[in-house]
């Protein structure tokens, strides 16, 4: 009963946040706790929210000083250099902004941490999407891809979990992986390349100054024929000209992208307005030093994730914006991200705490390991990395390593199989976690480019799994797992 529960827990959640009928947060809070009650353990709703809050409340602070950090960065004019040069690389060229986006991504998400990667790759591109009226779900769906695959470093997370979970050495378990992961990292960048053509194909080739008319024709929810107005002037000095149409859905995810001049939005494309007022070019190399140094204590873990950023935020506050006023508007201008982010981190909890306390997440993976026919024993390899893929998309990753990566090294070793082909394949999936509704990287993504999760979701699964198979089928045909 409980294996049918969760798993209808979980498609109620996404077909109610996929087709918009609730939002994602009070998704990820309601339909929990109902299912909590029809399991006959709602007197201990409390309890599994509680343990779930406890167990994600670090990530949340976590998340918090960290937009608040790389707001403040971006305040004061670290990133511009970044931005123009990726606007001399991508010439306004759809195909080039695309792969821009990939490279981007990959390039940050060395540092091991999603939330990082999303909020540096967003901050950078978001305002050239905005200009050229590119679809965000496109820029979403690449940048999470791209993560997803470079999350597999040593020290990003899965890598460390399989080795402690089966007592390997984390070397033994990447390493030869590496061809698999390159082939599956150049898929990410023929993706890029193919939305990239699809958006050149929607949008032409275009210049920062031109405006033309184009029709919205691909993955887009706008009619046939419907005019768009795209481009927009210089940086700083807003999006589309006056009565550009919005395109409901599509080019914004959901989030209206292509506002007319005017607008709320037009705001967003002024983040990088070479005038602002809180630019501090005296500061620049400190600032770099400071970013440089808080990554690098990162990757070696010298001090807790929260610690740092916390510690960094505050530092970043106080000698860049010495007067407590200025302190208190640039908090007061990334509350929004802040307080949408750490909330969903905390409705997030409600869902992991309820699945997990009622015992829905481990009935399930049993269900699924049990099923496994004897026949495919030797082949246990490419059963975990099948597996891999909707569990870690629907389990943290926490609960697959630990929970059930054991059980599936534990059947291979009866056939012959190594347990360090199971971690190797156990990593396969990671393309898709990454844009699981139980990682709060996401969040800061969706949260942080406006685009609907839900829209986000429902383009990116498929092609975040596609790159998980490709990986697998190179890991396979390399005879690494």
């Amino acid at each position: 009963m409980l294996t049918i529960l969760g798993f209808v827990m979980i498609a109620t959640f996404l077909a109610l946040i996929m087709m918009k009928k609730m939002s994602p947060m009070a998704a990820l809070v309601l339909i929990p706790a109902l299912f909590c009650v029809l399991v006959g353990q709602g007197a201990h709703l409390g309890d599994y929210v509680l343990k779930g809050i406890g167990d994600l409340a670090p990530t949340a602070a976590m998340l918090m000083f960290a937009i608040i950090y790389f707001g403040v960065m971006i305040d004061v004019g670290l990133f511009d250099p970044v931005v123009r040069g990726i606007l001399r690389f991508c010439k306004a060229d759809p195909v080039r902004v695309v792969v821009g986006t990939a490279l981007l991504a990959a390039i940050v998400s060395l540092d091991g941490d999603g939330s990082t990667t999303f909020m540096i790759t967003v901050s950078a591109l978001y305002p050239l999407y905005k200009r050229l009226k590119m679809s965000l779900v496109v820029m979403t769906c690449v940048a999470a891809t791209a993560n997803g695959v470079m999350n597999t470093l040593p020290w990003g997370g899965p890598t460390a979990r399989a080795a402690t979970a089966l007592k390997l050495d984390a070397g033994d378990i990447f390493i030869p992986m590496i061809p698999a992961l390159a082939v599956g990292l150049l898929a990410v960048f023929v993706l890029a390349y193919v939305l990239g053509r699809r958006e050149r194909k929607r949008l032409g080739v275009l210049t920062l100054g031109d405006t033309r008319a184009v029709t919205e024709d691909v993955d887009m929810d706008v009619k046939e024929g419907e005019p768009v107005l795209v481009g927009a002037g210089a940086v700083g000095t807003g999006g589309a000209p006056s009565g550009g149409s919005r395109i409901p859905g599509g080019a914004g995810g959901g989030s209206g992208a292509a506002a007319s001049a005017g607008s709320p939005d037009e705001a967003d494309l002024q983040a990088l307005d070479p005038r602002r007022a809180t630019l501090r070019p005296k500061l620049y190399w400190f600032n770099a030093a400071l970013t440089v140094a808080l990554l690098t204590l990162l990757i070696l873990q010298a001090l807790p994730i929260p610690v740092l950023f916390l510690l960094g935020a505050a530092l970043a506050l106080t000698v860049n914006f010495p007067h407590m006023k200025d302190q208190r508007a640039r908090v007061a201008a990334h509350a929004e991200n802040v307080l949408n982010v750490s909330g969903m981190v905390f409705a997030a909890a409600v869902f992991t705490g309820v699945l997990t306390g009622t015992g829905m997440v481990e009935h399930m993976a049993r269900w699924l390991v049990g099923g496994i026919p004897d026949a495919l024993g030797p082949h246990m390899g490419l059963v975990t990395g099948v597996l891999s893929i909707p569990l870690t998309y629907f389990m943290s990753n926490d609960g697959f390593y630990f929970g059930i990566v054991p059980i599936l090294a534990e059947a291979g070793a009866a056939h012959g199989v190594t347990p360090v082909e199971i971690a190797r394949a156990s990593l396969v999936g990671q393309a898709l976690h990454m844009s699981s509704p139980l990682v709060p990287a996401v969040y800061v993504l969706v949260g942080m480019a406006k685009v609907e999760f839900g829209d986000h979701t429902r383009f990116t699964v498929k092609w975040a799994a596609l790159t998980s198979l490709v990986v697998l089928g190179a890991g396979l045909l390399f005879g690494i797992i």
